[in-house]
């Protein structure tokens, strides 16, 4: 009796995925604390900047060479400037696979090149933990106000057997203003802008 080659490739893929995980050492430490809540803000207008404090140019000069507009952006994202949200049905599975399947051995599959580079594929799309960008309103007491913000997907589990999901290993921090208000009394008040810094997921790995 002939065996298909697909049956071949799921016996395979059964017997080896863990194996090849194991290579992989997608096991890293996760981290649960982004991205960061929505904050709870002081709904007082007095406490807002008013419109000569929001002048894009001089707070452009505040900001410096800290400005970044991968991750942030002065007016409202659209997909007109580039700016769109990345959803996972978006993401491209084209173009080179990661070094780490490359060198993955499937000679014990004993089929043709052909058939173990669909496994490779196969096997990289399944595990992969691609970030989803989407882009977050801060409000007008941070400047810019929109900053593009990572998650992990979690729709489904990133192993084989089930039980592994895509966590968020990676972060890097975006430079902001924030406007301040010290506490007083509203005669008192005396407020600036100040900088700060804005976590943002930058890379997402299946962990248990």
């Amino acid at each position: 009796m002939k065996t298909s080659p697909a049956l071949v490739l799921c016996v395979f893929v059964t017997v080896h995925l863990a194996q090849a995980q194991l290579q992989l050492r997608v096991r890293p430490s996760p981290s649960d604390h982004l991205p960061v809540l929505d904050l709870h803000e002081d709904p007082d207008p007095a406490l807002e900047p008013g419109e000569k404090d929001l002048v894009p140019r001089l707070l452009r000069r505040k900001l410096g060479s800290s400005f970044d507009p991968v991750f942030s952006s002065i007016g409202p994202p659209t997909r007109g400037n580039g700016s769109e949200i990345t959803r996972e049905d978006e993401i491209s599975l084209a173009g080179p696979i990661s070094r780490e399947f490359q060198h993955l051995d499937f000679s014990s599959l004993k089929a043709a090149p052909k058939t173990e580079r669909r496994v490779r594929r196969w096997l990289w799309s399944y595990t992969r933990c691609p970030v989803l960008s989407m882009w977050k309103d801060l409000g007008v007491r941070f400047w810019p106000r929109y900053v593009r913000e990572g998650q992990c997907s979690t729709e489904r589990s990133c192993s084989l057997p089930e039980g592994m999901f895509c966590k968020p290993v990676q972060s890097v921090s975006v430079t902001l203003l924030r406007w301040h208000c010290q506490q007083g009394s509203r005669a008192l008040k005396r407020c600036a802008w100040i900088r700060a810094q804005y976590p943002v997921i930058s890379q997402c790995a299946c962990a248990c």
